[in-house]
């Protein structure tokens, strides 16, 4: 069926606001008709998101196109965040590193100033975790929105209630500039509804990146329903939760496409509807510790060599809140300290959006970390690993995906403190 448009929408398509306007509506209703949409919503939370940040010399179809826009006057009518820079002087990198980080990140500042032109907030306002309260783009309950990042997706769809499919780089900046999108998937009820039922019988809090990882690749793009989780972690939506939640959505969604997940007397849906939630013929899945177990014993090192002590750790993908950076300083400082250590045994970067590290900045916990060797950056892990050259090194992470899309080697928390503070060499 053809998709039914507005008077406006169809002015749009038919060229009313010129071309460039129409080909941007042409684009978003192939985009629509292709997952069976049949009409446009309107756009309506305040601010957008983009995942593209970053300068690529090789992606001069974007910069053209970006030109385009700029020059017809087709800018965002939301302002926008953007997902993190790939580049920050203050992480460790060799002269080789650094040359060739220069050669493929060359139009970095080009692409950073026609961003400006499109309508970003600000320089602070490159993160994958837009929706902290630092940064300022957190959208409302039932909010439609039209962002891409897959971990900022599933937050905004699971623990805010906002209602967003997993759009691609450049489609959610149409949808900005359009001010509607396609309404399927995520956006519809029906869409929401979860097709398996997560049962989560672990005798411990089981660590949000294997969590995540572990439903992510089971359910791959469906939505799930997680009974149990709330026993470990609560019915509250606090910081401490919200924190477990980030870290568990973006493993679910890099290990797997999840875009929406339910937590039983947690996430706002399931606090409201309940079992109403869970469509008809629901697989059930159990999790247990032998379970978890299973998943991260499955996960490959592709180092050359597997036995190589590791030369850089990273830990915030996605960005850390302030309440990790937090936690994460007094833990590290104690184990530490345990070891009779004053500085960590592995280069070690903490990455937080800018907002956030300008309220962390000000707080003694900061100058530990700085004392302790630590450096606390602003920077995307994803994009500094990109680099080839920096894709050789043994590099090791918290981060399941970080590890998933990049040759980093996955610890848990645990295990990762072990390693910077020396316990474990």
């Amino acid at each position: 069926m053809a998709m039914q448009l507005t008077a406006e929408q169809q002015h749009m398509l038919d060229g009313g606001k010129g071309e460039a306007f129409a080909k941007v509506m042409k684009t978003l209703v192939m985009y629509g008709e292709t997952f069976g949409a049949t009409e446009m919503v309107p756009v309506t939370s305040a601010k957008g998101h983009l995942v593209t940040s970053f300068g690529l010399s090789v992606m001069k179809p974007v910069y053209g196109l970006m030109d385009q826009l700029i020059e017809a006057g087709a800018i965002s009518q939301q302002p926008f965040s953007v997902d993190p820079k790939p580049l920050d002087k203050n992480v460790p990198s060799n002269l080789l590193q650094n040359i060739f980080f220069k050669v493929m990140y060359s139009k970095q500042d080009d692409y950073d100033a026609q961003l400006k032109k499109l309508g970003i907030i600000s320089d602070k306002s490159y993160t994958c975790t837009c929706y902290m309260d630092e940064v300022g783009n957190v959208p409302n309950k039932g909010d439609v929105l039209s962002w891409a990042e897959s971990s900022a997706v599933v937050y905004a769809n699971s623990v805010l209630g906002a209602r967003c499919n997993r759009n691609s780089g450049i489609l959610e900046l149409f949808g900005s500039i359009a001010g509607c999108v396609p309404y399927f998937g995520l956006l519809t009820d029906e869409g929401r509804k979860a097709t398996w039922i997560i049962e989560v019988k672990t005798s411990k809090k089981p660590e949000a990146q294997v969590l995540g990882s572990t439903i992510g690749m089971k359910v791959m793009e469906d939505v799930p329903y997680i009974k149990g989780l709330d026993a470990w972690i609560g019915t509250e939506l606090n910081q401490d939760t919200r924190d477990f939640l980030k870290d568990m959505g973006a493993a679910t969604a890099s290990n797997g496409a999840v875009g929406l997940y339910h937590i039983e007397n947690l996430t706002p849906e399931a606090v409201e509807q309940k079992e109403a939630l869970i469509a008809e013929n629901a697989q059930v899945y159990v999790i247990d510790d032998a379970e978890l177990a299973r998943v991260q014993a499955s996960y490959p090192c592709i180092w050359k060599d597997q036995s190589a002590a590791p030369k850089l750790c990273f830990i915030g993908c996605p960005h850390l809140s302030v309440n990790q950076l937090h936690s994460w300083t007094q833990r590290l400082i104690d184990a530490l300290k345990k070891q009779g250590r004053q500085k960590v045994a592995v280069p070690t970067v903490f990455t937080a959006a800018p907002g956030v590290l300008e309220v962390f900045e000000k707080t003694d916990d900061y100058q530990k970390l700085k004392k302790a060797g630590v450096v606390v950056s602003y920077i995307c892990p994803l994009m500094y690993m990109n680099n080839p050259l920096c894709g050789k090194m043994p590099v090791i992470t918290n981060s399941n995906k970080l590890r998933t899309y990049t040759s980093a080697r996955y610890y848990t928390d645990a295990e990762i403190l072990q390693r910077i503070s020396g316990e474990v060499r």
